[in-house]
């Protein structure tokens, strides 16, 4: 995990470093540029790191890094910790509703298609979840906000909290209500990945040797489906699920954007485009450490899902 850490970073910083983005235009504009002196260009310049060898930039951020200092941002003038735990409470609600409904949905469409295969309800199943995996998420954000938010009614247009109200009236429902809509996008396109792949299990399953001698004692399929199928399919599922957290954050990243929603990936699209070098940095390292933890807590309910696997450690 650290060597992929130290990679994430060395990475981040190689790309941002070949933008052609100018991060004085960018972010002041050309026309003001042309009304300043060469003094203050050259302050400016100073301040955004422009000129300064890239190795010296980089190892100036790991240094302060190992030492728990993640910078300061250059657009948002504050301490990148402290803006990335702004961010990250409203990314929170996305993208833990997100993992946990893609994952409860996409077994049990999975295990009712493998179960259920060759019928209506298996070729609608598939057909969906291709459909929905060969769709980019961004167009599924802006057909929902069209048809729900602006058609419909049902939900607002964007942002996390009414607009213009104060912070201190902002409830709890409006809250959920405003992150309703960007959620259950974000969740339908986590979906198709392990439903296809617990279908495919528990197909596996189905023709087995222990199934067949299942049914000749007299088990019906749903307890087939319940005491065989389940425990087999459910530990590539942990694996599969616990792996989409980068497609979960991925994915959080446009879906935030079409719905102007101010959580971690609108802030990285912000300092990728600004060249916030400091911001863009901490938030990569931190989101590839998150997934490289789930990662890590997948390997770590192996034993709890399967008990062979706790057996098998304990001999060794």
């Amino acid at each position: 995990m650290v060597v992929l850490t130290l990679g994430v970073s060395v990475a981040a910083f190689a790309l941002v470093s070949l933008s052609p983005l100018d991060p004085l235009q960018a972010n002041i504009g050309q026309t003001a540029l042309g009304s300043m002196s060469a003094e203050q260009i050259a302050r400016l310049q100073g301040y955004w790191g422009v000129g300064q060898p890239p190795v010296e930039r980089y190892l100036n951020w790991l240094s302060g890094f190992l030492r728990g200092d993640l910078g300061v941002s250059l657009l948002y003038r504050q301490e990148v910790s402290r803006v990335i735990a702004e961010k990250m409470v409203h990314s929170v609600w996305l993208m833990g509703f997100a993992w946990c409904a893609s994952g409860v949905l996409g077994v049990a469409l999975g295990m009712i298609a493998g179960a259920r295969r060759g019928s209506l309800s298996d070729r609608l199943i598939q057909g969906g979840c291709l459909l929905v995996s060969g769709t980019p998420s961004f167009w599924i954000a802006l057909m929902a906000l069209i048809v729900f938010a602006v058609w419909l009614g049902w939900f607002p247009i964007g942002l996390s909290v009414p607009i213009g109200m104060e912070a201190a009236y902002v409830s709890l429902a409006d809250r959920l209500h405003h992150a309703a809509l960007p959620a259950l996008v974000l969740s339908i396109t986590g979906i198709p990945n392990i439903a296809l792949h617990t279908r495919e299990k528990m197909v596996e399953v189905l023709e087995s040797d222990y199934v067949l001698f299942a049914r000749a004692r007299g088990e019906r399929t749903a307890q087939i489906v319940l005491r065989h199928g389940l425990r087999n399919v459910l530990l590539p599922a942990v694996t599969l699920q616990f792996g989409a957290i980068g497609e979960i954050f991925g994915g959080s990243t446009l879906v935030e954007q079409v719905f102007s929603y101010p959580g971690l990936g609108q802030a990285a699209v912000a300092a990728g485009l600004g060249s916030d070098l400091p911001l863009l940095m901490g938030i990569s390292v931190i989101s590839a450490g998150i997934v490289f933890g789930g990662n890590l807590a997948a390997d770590l309910l192996y034993g709890v899902v399967d008990p062979r696997v706790r057996k098998g450690g304990a001999r060794r």
